[in-house]
C-alpha cells in the first residue's frame, strides 16, 4: 500500500517459467498488496513454477492473445480491490524494481497514468527483446509521433 492506496501488480504470462522467479524476486512486497499472474496457455512450466513461488495463477486453456490476457489480469486484480495497477511482464525485459516509483506517482496524485518505456531506459535487444519487435516498435512510434505531432518516445 502506498499513501492509503492498494497496489496490484499484474503479470500477463506466456512461456515465462525461466524468468518468473527473477521477476518476482525484484517485486517490493512491502508496497504491493496483490499479485495476479494470468498464464495464456503456455507450453512451458509457467503455471507449476508460479505455484511453487506462492502465486495462485489463472490459466487460459486456449491462448487468447496479449490483449485478452491483460483483460483477465485487470478484471481479477480489480476484484481483489486494487486502486493502482502496475503491469510487469514476467519475461524480465524491463525491471520490476520500478513498481514502487511508478505506483507512487499515482498514489500521491502527481499523475493519473504512468507508462514505462523499455526502449528509452535500457538496451532492450540486449535484455531479450526480439530485434523484429524493437524495429516494429520504433517504426510504429515514429508514425504515431508524426500523426500526433508529439514526441511520445
Amino acid at each position: 500500500m502506498i499513501n492509503g492506496r492498494r497496489v496490484g501488480v499484474v503479470l500477463p504470462a506466456y512461456n515465462a517459467a525461466a524468468t518468473l522467479a527473477r521477476t518476482l524476486a525484484e517485486l517490493d512486497r512491502d508496497v504491493i498488496d496483490e499479485i495476479v499472474l494470468v498464464d495464456d496457455a503456455s507450453t512451458d512450466q509457467t503455471v507449476p513454477v508460479a505455484r511453487e513461488l506462492g502465486l495462485e495463477p489463472i490459466s487460459h486453456e486456449l491462448n487468447v492473445g496479449y490483449g485478452g490476457n491483460q483483460k483477465t489480469c485487470y478484471r481479477r486484480v480489480l476484484e481483489l480491490g486494487a486502486d493502482i495497477i502496475v503491469m510487469v511482464h514476467p519475461d524480465y525485459q524491463y525491471s520490476p524494481l520500478l513498481v514502487p516509483a511508478m505506483a507512487s506517482m499515482i498514489a500521491y496524485g502527481e499523475y493519473d497514468l504512468v507508462l514505462g518505456s523499455r526502449i528509452l531506459a535500457q538496451n532492450s535487444v540486449a535484455r531479450g527483446m526480439p530485434r523484429y519487435k524493437y524495429v516494429a516498435n520504433r517504426f510504429l512510434t515514429l508514425v504515431e509521433n508524426i500523426f500526433l505531432r508529439q514526441k511520445t518516445v
